[in-house]
C-alpha cells in the first residue's frame, strides 16, 4: 500500500498517513537521502481512496492525516479536494490534514486555489527552507532561491495556512556559519513563520555532503559551534507569534521556546554556553 520508506515530520507520528505522491519531484539535495530509492509519481485517485478506506477501516476516530510523500501540493486543486473531503466524510473526528509543501509547489498555485484548498480542509504546511543563504541554497541544490522561499510563504500564509519551516544548523559547514545564520533569520523575519524547527545536520553515507566531508572539502560544525550559530540566528531574529524548537534528536541541546516572548531567555541560556564551554557535555540532547 505504502510504496518505499516512510518520511513524517516529527510532529505527525501519531497521524494517519496518507501517500498521495511518491517521492520527491526535486530529489536533488545534496544533503537528504529522502526517497532516494523512489522515482516520482502522483499516486491514483483509486490508490489513495484505497488506503483512505483501509485506515478508516483499522483507525476510525483519527483526528490527523497527513499527505506524503515530498510534493502532495503539486496534485491539481480538485484532486485535493477530492481527496480532503472524502477524508472528512470516513473520519468523523478529524480535526487537521497537514501535508509537506514544495516552494515551487505554492508559487505554481493560483491565490485562488490555495484559499479553496485551505477551506477545503489542508490546514497546515510544512516547508523545508534549510538557509537563507542563496551561496548554501546554491551548493546544496536546493533548486530555488532565497525570494521564492518568501513568495512561497507569503502565498500560503496570504490563503490562511499555517506555516511549519525547518531549517538545518551546520548546512554552511565553518567557513558559512555565520552568514549562514544571519542570511537565514533574514529571510524568515519576511516569512513569518507559525513554526520554526531547527535541526542540525546529519551525514547519510549515500549523499553528496557525506563525500564533501571525507574529501575534506565541507567541515561540520562542532558542538560549540553549533550553539554559536544558534546563537547568531537567534539574535537576528524578528518573529512574531512563532512556536521554536529545537528538540530533535539530531540536536546537541534541547531548545524550545515561544518567540519573541522567549527570545532573551532563549539566548540567554545559548550564552552561558558559550561563556562556560564545558557544560555543553552536560546538557547534551539525545544526538544521533
Amino acid at each position: 500500500m505504502y510504496i518505499g520508506r516512510m518520511f513524517r515530520p516529527p510532529s505527525e507520528g501519531y497521524s494517519v498517513i496518507i501517500q498521495v505522491t511518491i517521492g520527491c519531484a526535486h530529489n536533488t539535495c545534496q544533503f537528504c537521502s529522502m526517497y532516494k530509492e523512489k522515482n516520482f509519481a502522483i499516486r491514483s485517485w483509486e490508490e489513495i481512496k484505497g488506503q483512505i478506506d483501509y485506515f478508516a477501516q483499522i483507525e476510525p476516530n483519527a483526528k490527523r492525516v497527513f499527505l506524503a510523500d515530498g510534493d502532495a501540493l503539486v496534485l491539481s486543486t480538485e484532486t485535493l479536494i477530492k481527496i480532503t473531503s472524502y477524508l472528512k466524510t470516513v473520519f468523523p473526528r478529524l480535526e487537521r490534514i497537514s501535508s509537506y509543501s514544495t516552494p515551487l509547489d505554492l508559487i505554481g498555485k493560483r491565490e485562488g486555489d490555495l484559499i479553496a484548498i485551505r477551506n477545503s480542509g489542508i490546514s497546515l504546511l510544512y516547508l523545508g527552507l534549510e538557509s537563507g543563504s542563496e551561496a548554501v541554497l546554491n551548493q546544496m541544490k536546493k533548486g530555488v532561491t532565497p525570494a521564492q522561499m518568501i513568495e512561497a510563504a507569503k502565498k500560503a500564509k496570504a490563503a490562511g495556512f499555517d506555516l511549519s519551516v525547518t531549517i538545518i544548523s551546520g548546512l554552511g559547514g565553518q567557513e558559512q556559519s555565520e552568514h549562514h545564520a544571519r542570511e537565514t533569520a533574514k529571510v524568515l523575519n519576511q516569512m513569518q513563520p507559525n513554526y520554526l524547527g531547527l535541526l542540525t545536520l546529519l551525514l547519510d553515507e549515500e549523499t553528496p555532503i557525506n563525500k564533501w566531508v571525507q574529501n575534506g572539502d565541507f567541515k561540520l560544525l562542532t558542538p560549540i559551534e553549533a550553539v554559536q550559530e544558534t546563537y547568531w540566528l537567534l539574535e537576528d531574529l524578528n518573529l512574531d507569534n512563532c512556536m521554536f524548537r529545537s528538540n530533535h534528536a539530531s540536536n546537541y541541546l534541547a531548545l524550545a521556546g515561544n518567540l519573541p516572548q522567549d527570545k532573551s531567555a532563549l539566548m540567554a541560556e545559548l550564552r552561558n554556553i558559550l561563556e562556560n564551554p564545558e557544560t555543553l557535555s552536560r546538557t547534551y540532547y539525545r544526538r544521533l
